[in-house]
């Protein structure tokens, strides 16, 4: 199935978290807190402003983002636990430092 998200709606997939501390201790599922980061999969064209322009998404497809714990709606697309949240639900894009 293809999904587009509409306006300034994104869709995201949580990036897994690692499931053991610095000591070697495994946390159960359970006990985990599900993660805050995730990965655009599909970003919405932009809302329109006062003016009826559109006004384009900062974010865009395969960017690492930082959201808020309680963000979004959850969602099962294709098998898939995913995340749709409005551009405002997102705190701030992830960049990957030059090496």
């Amino acid at each position: 199935m293809k999904f587009r998200p509409l306006h300034d709606r994104v869709l995201v997939r949580r990036v897994e978290q690692e499931e053991k501390t610095a000591g070697g201790i495994i946390i159960p599922d359970t006990a985990q807190e599900k993660p805050m980061e995730g990965e655009i999969i599909s970003a919405g064209p932009g809302a329109k402003n006062d003016k009826g322009e559109l006004a384009p998404l900062d974010v865009k497809q395969g960017d690492r983002v930082l959201f808020g714990k309680w963000s979004g709606t959850e969602v099962k697309i294709d098998g898939q636990e995913l995340l749709i949240m409005k551009e405002s639900d997102i705190m701030g894009v992830i960049e990957q430092a030059a090496a």
